[in-house]
């Protein structure tokens, strides 16, 4: 028989599925505005199983002012595809389906533990989410079948994700298909149906699939994400750190203790010196932690307690902190990695150029070699700018000690700047240009950190930092298809560009006398 001719009659026959004969034996009188769409998620509901067809309405409710507005294109599509996919048996007259028939073999059914229709199907294997380790429970996280084929047939739908097809994920389930409209709303209407059907017992992930660039659901147990609170032996690793930190940054600062390590613990009065700068650095790292915070606090992200990184070189390497909570796109993520850059470089910049306008209050200063303004585009830029002519390589300037503090300070941020790993750099990328672009530009950058490694101890105790505690990847977020604002965009852009003004070289010379000697 014509299926395409039963559905222009409005009629289903009979002969086809017994358990269905309450409802073949009416005519369908689809309402125009979604008669296609019900059709073509009739096709995609018929599932061979044992010899026989399993015919399934899906319960989705229907919103008939939707705004998706590529529903109407797409469910075209889909028709087209499922009918050429499906085929009618000369001997059986049974329906067949090349695309969405489900096939039994050993490896299928070693996978679902040879799990019948009445029993639970076994998805706690396959792939784990990037960047979230599945939590070790005393036995192995089971969603049972029939919560799978409410997932699949009533939460979502052709008006938000049109599933074709599933796999089993780590501690949950994957879904194949094609998304409906925006993504935003197509997550938060997919949300709504789950809770209503299981609270809070699953938590829905909309993600791209790296291996062919299209979008994917992803449900899992909220028991196997991590949890989302600090432990208390946390809160004394950070202090311990942060003591040790707070002692780098005093004892950069008193050069005297600088060339001989050993001298700090018979001259300890010595280290008051370098208060004042440690507290002026420290003030940077405030102002970027503490933006961070309070952008993290407006978008609903949980934080772990900050570890400060001591560094003999520059005081410190800044804080490490983990996000906690799932993040819910792209733009509140970006939102949270630019604040913390974005204070810490404005003030950073601030105090440099104060430095710069303010005399030492000692009336000496810090004899420093003009050379040094080389290793900074941003700083000496700055110094050209404002000092002019008194800028000559190989002379000895005295300057303001803020200059070198508040250098120090930006340095700090370029540094988390780095486009890599989770460094706010690196979620700032993956916020910007998504998960497979990012990890792109991250390896290079690491590549590049590598590199420069050979010429600069600093770049080489930092590669090894992200290599052990920040390489990443980025965890999940709840929708990661929809792109953030073009305003947080431009304020990404200018923190990468801010972070490599500070920390690529000023190449061109300070004084015309230097360019006829060259």
């Amino acid at each position: 028989m014509n299926l395409g001719a039963s559905f222009q009659a409005s009629l289903l026959p009979l002969s086809q599925c017994g358990s269905c004969s309450v409802i073949h034996s009416q005519p369908l009188a689809f309402p125009p505005v979604i008669s296609r769409k019900l059709k073509a998620h009739f096709l995609a509901t018929q599932l061979r199983r044992n010899g026989k067809v399993v015919c399934r309405m899906s319960e989705t409710d229907i919103d008939p002012e939707s705004d998706n507005n590529e529903t109407d294109q797409s469910v075209h599509e889909e028709e087209d595809q499922l009918k050429s996919d499906t085929h009618q048996s000369p001997e059986t007259g049974m329906l067949e389906s090349n695309s969405l028939e489900v096939k039994h073999s050993p490896e299928t059914d070693a996978q679902t533990g040879g799990a019948e229709d009445g029993e639970d199907l076994q998805v706690s294997i396959g792939s784990p989410l990037p960047g979230v380790k599945p939590q070790q429970l005393d036995e192995s996280i089971r969603i049972p079948k029939e919560t799978i084929d409410v997932l699949r047939d009533q939460v979502f739908g052709f008006d938000t994700f049109f599933v074709t097809g599933q796999e089993p994920y780590e501690g949950g389930v994957l879904f194949k298909g094609n998304l409906r409209g925006q993504a935003t709303k197509s997550y938060e209407k997919i949300t709504k149906r789950m809770e209503d059907k299981f609270g809070d017992e699953y938590k829905l992930f909309l993600l791209i699939n790296p291996e062919d660039d299209k979008p994917v659901a992803v449900v899992v147990p909220r028991k196997s994400l991590p949890p989302d609170t600090t432990a208390l032996p946390e809160w004394f690793a950070a202090g311990a750190f942060g003591l040790v930190t707070l002692f780098t940054l005093l004892l950069r600062n008193v050069p005297a203790l600088q060339s001989n390590f050993l001298l700090t613990f018979d001259n300890l009065e010595l280290l008051k010196d370098g208060l004042p700068g440690a507290l002026v650095t420290l003030l940077v790292l405030g102002a970027h932690e503490v933006c961070h915070i309070l952008v993290a606090s407006e978008s609903g992200i949980k934080l772990g307690v900050p570890y400060f990184i001591p560094s003999w070189q520059i005081g410190s390497f800044g804080a490490i902190t983990r996000i906690l909570s799932i993040v819910k796109k792209r733009e509140d993520l970006l939102k949270f990695a630019a604040a913390g850059p974005l204070a810490g470089f404005s003030l950073g910049v601030l105090l440099l150029l104060l430095g710069f306008i303010l005399p030492p209050s000692d009336g000496l200063g810090v004899v420093v070699d003009a050379s040094v303004f080389h290793d900074s585009l941003l700083a000496g830029g700055i110094a050209k700018l404002l000092l002019g002519d008194v800028l000559k390589e190989g002379t000895a300037i005295s300057v303001n000690p803020l200059v070198l503090w508040a250098w120090a300070g930006l340095l700090i941020n370029a540094i988390n700047s780095i486009p890599a790993g989770e460094l706010d750099g690196g979620r700032i990328s993956f916020a910007m240009w998504g998960r497979k672009a990012s990890a792109r530009l991250s390896a290079a950058a690491i590549g590049l950190l590598g590199i420069a490694s050979l010429f600069n101890d600093v770049a080489f105790y930092w590669v090894v930092l992200i290599f052990i505690l920040q390489r990443g990847p980025i965890a999940p977020l709840s929708e990661e298809i929809t792109d953030p604002d073009n305003t947080y965009i431009t304020l990404g852009i200018v923190v990468l560009l801010l972070g490599l003004l500070v920390y690529l070289p000023y190449p061109f010379p300070f004084t015309s006398e230097a360019i006829s000697t060259f």
